[in-house]
């Protein structure tokens, strides 16, 4: 096990703090405010992790902290040695399925070539013929109307492979998909050039917390920030005055511009998926190693 002393934990808790209120403390300050971002919000409302816990800095499995009395008392850590802390072994072996499943996904998806050309007609289909409905996602103007929008919807081929995506298509939309993924099927459908597949690194990343290191959870918060962008960027919606200029993807030059986008992040997002990988493996193996020393001979 690595022992950090106070000195070195603390400034690497302090570092990732800082490096986080970037995102954090804009929010909280809107939140404060009673101000909603239809685009910066995303990744606080979503997604179940808490702004105060993405703040909260954890060393990951295999690591105790020296003179650290405000982890001795969470619920994921045990005492070392009356003088630290360290994330506990029955944490570990509790969330063993989590990290079987999240290995599984994550494994699956990186195995197979990025698809890219999607153009992000994913958040066109949520808004698809919606209008009339009264249904439309965000209260924001949509770029080309509801007319336009939905000319753009079917007269596009739609291939949306990501579940948490489809799953908010409107009914006239859910038919002209070309898949249909399910709940339970992700690891057959997800692949590593879908937009919303990079920004769920982060939810992998937190779910893992605090077995994992929150150097690498705000690694993925970064990449899922900066996707969202992208996302929102090419949706319907007309966010200029947010100051996110739109990529028109119902042009030729805007399905260059999402495709290059898009490439680059399926490339920045490969080696942060193989580091989630990594890290159940060695979660894995260390769960295996504690049954083994406590099983004892048969």
């Amino acid at each position: 096990m690595e022992i950090l002393p106070r000195e070195t934990w603390s400034a690497r808790a302090a570092a990732h703090a800082e490096r986080v209120d970037v995102w954090v403390q804009p929010h909280l300050a809107r939140r404060r405010n009673g101000i909603k971002h239809p685009v910066h919000d995303f990744l606080f409302t979503y997604y179940s992790q808490r702004p105060a816990a993405l703040r909260r800095w954890h060393p990951g499995w295999g690591v105790a902290l020296l003179d650290a009395p405000e982890y001795a008392d969470l619920t994921c850590y045990s005492a070392v040695d009356g003088r630290g802390a360290s994330v506990s072994k029955p944490h570990l072996e509790s969330q063993l399925p989590v990290i079987d499943s999240i290995h599984r996904l994550l494994s699956a998806t990186a195995n197979r070539p990025p698809t890219l050309g999607c153009f992000g007609l994913h958040e066109w289909a949520m808004v698809h013929r919606a209008a009339d409905a009264g249904t439309i996602r965000h209260a924001w103007p949509l770029r080309l109307g509801a007319g336009g929008t939905d000319e753009v919807v079917e007269s596009h081929r739609i291939a949306c492979s990501h579940f948490d995506a489809f799953r908010f298509f409107s009914d006239s939309a859910r038919p002209l998909n070309t898949l249909q993924p399910g709940r339970d099927d992700r690891a057959e459908y997800e692949q590593p050039g879908c937009l919303h597949a990079g920004m769920d690194l982060y939810k992998h990343a937190f779910r893992l917390t605090p077995l994992v290191a929150s150097e690498l959870v705000a690694d993925c918060f970064e990449l899922a920030w900066d996707i969202r962008e992208l996302d929102m960027r090419a949706s319907p919606y007309d966010f200029s005055d947010l100051g996110l200029e739109p990529v028109r993807i119902e042009t030729p030059a805007g399905k260059q511009e999402y495709l290059g986008a898009q490439r680059q992040f399926a490339e920045r997002g490969a080696p942060v998926r193989q580091r989630l990988i990594e890290e159940c493996l060695r979660l894995r193996a260390a769960a295996e190693v504690r049954v083994a020393a406590t099983s004892g001979p048969s």
